[in-house]
């Protein structure tokens, strides 16, 4: 069967996770597979235009890729009708216009999280999205993660019986870029620039916990900026002003509870940058971003809590990994591939643009119990109806 083609508009390519993931590992990776497969044997092939305010940087990232086409005029790009589709993975503080201007255009949109800054913002792009209906998706990536795809096997084989909590560990030490260089961008420190880790991975952690172990009902969050100076990449002095990082506990739907530690100030003693450990009645398992380990209640063993005597117990010893059964693909590629899929052959996709406004829901009612210092229940959103932003 012939392949046909897809044009897409491609922003934010120049930062880390818009060329590693998007770019390189995801349209390039599916353009040298010979393009996305569709339920009737035919393909699609992405054809990529660049977008950027750096011409030669990003004419530089076309050359060394082998993709043809860049532009500094995102309204000429957003004008021509045979690139069908817009991609953003710039700031958080363009994307919520960025979209609604591709909308404008006709365009189907895929994003980066969060959609925007505020709920409010976040709301009026999915809605406008549904109103002139287009394709609309936003990353969630962590749900891809073999680690968790394994967590989600082991849930609908009824391995855990009752879910009873739910403790992700998040996060590793960001140097503060003084004496040795940060391996984040500055703007990330900055609340005047959108930064902030609350506003960054609670986007991550609803879709999580609600497609994973229950909708989330209610927060209780507390932030801290615990490294208030930073050096930025030109090395120069800077307040940083943002979280860096967040201590929060959710209740799930079903009772389930949830606590979450994300922190860019924490040195790891853990078996990855980030683990889920899930409890429950018949078993518990805590994964990584790829492996996953389990005890089952047959096999958990009885320890006796003796503080006067060394521990003789060696407890990781005792955890059984879940095997590789599958090859599990790039996480980001394989939405990619999906949501190619969606816009081309009407195929089903659940993660929309009001997913993603449900994440930046979560994002402000955190930063709204740290700053009132109490638990806050979370309101379904309803694109039909009318939304107050929790600010």
């Amino acid at each position: 069967m012939a392949t046909q083609r897809l044009g897409l508009v491609m922003h934010g390519i120049t930062g880390r996770m818009g060329y590693n993931q998007h770019l390189v590992r995801s349209i390039c990776a599916i353009r040298k597979q010979g393009g996305v497969l569709l339920p009737d044997g035919s393909r699609v092939m992405p054809d990529p235009i660049l977008v950027g305010r750096d011409a030669e940087k990003i004419e530089r990232i076309a050359r060394e890729l082998g993709i043809e086409r860049t532009t500094t005029d995102l309204q000429a790009a957003l004008a021509n009708r045979d690139d069908t589709v817009f991609f953003d993975a710039g700031s958080t503080q363009m994307r919520a216009e960025l979209l609604t201007r591709a909308i404008e255009a006709g365009k189907h949109v895929y994003c980066e999280k969060p959609i925007a800054e505020t709920l409010d913002d976040a709301f009026a792009v999915a809605r406008l999205a549904r109103e002139r209906g287009v394709c609309n998706g936003v990353v969630q990536d962590k749900l891809a993660l073999p680690g968790l795809r394994k967590i989600e096997m082991l849930r609908n084989a009824g391995f855990f019986g009752r879910i009873l909590s739910v403790r992700i560990e998040f996060g590793y030490w960001v140097f503060e870029g003084d004496w040795q260089t940060a391996q984040r961008p500055s703007w990330n420190y900055r609340k005047k620039d959108g930064g902030g880790i609350i506003l960054d991975m609670l986007c991550h952690w609803r879709y999580v916990l609600d497609n994973l172990f229950g909708e989330v009902k209610s927060v209780s969050c507390l932030g801290a900026t615990h490294i208030p100076r930073r050096v930025d990449e030109r090395g120069h002095a800077y307040e940083a002003d943002a979280d860096d990082a967040a201590y929060a506990t959710f209740e799930l739907e079903g009772g389930v509870i949830a606590q979450v530690n994300s922190s860019w100030v924490t040195r790891v003693k853990r078996d990855d940058l980030v683990t889920f450990h899930v409890d429950g009645t018949h078993g518990s398992a805590v994964a990584g971003l790829t492996r996953c380990f389990t005890q089952h209640r047959v096999n958990t063993p009885r320890p006796v809590w003796n503080p006067d005597q060394p521990q003789t117990m060696d407890f990781a010893s005792q955890w059984e990994p879940v095997p590789d059964n599958q090859v599990y693909d790039n996480g980001f590629k394989v939405q990619w591939e999906d949501f190619i899929r969606h816009v081309v052959a009407g195929t089903p996709w659940h993660f929309d643009l009001m997913q993603g406004a449900k994440g930046v829901q979560l994002a402000e009612l955190g930063l709204r119990s740290w700053a009132e210092r109490r638990w806050i229940d979370v309101p379904r959103l309803d694109v039909e109806q009318p939304v107050r932003s929790a600010a």
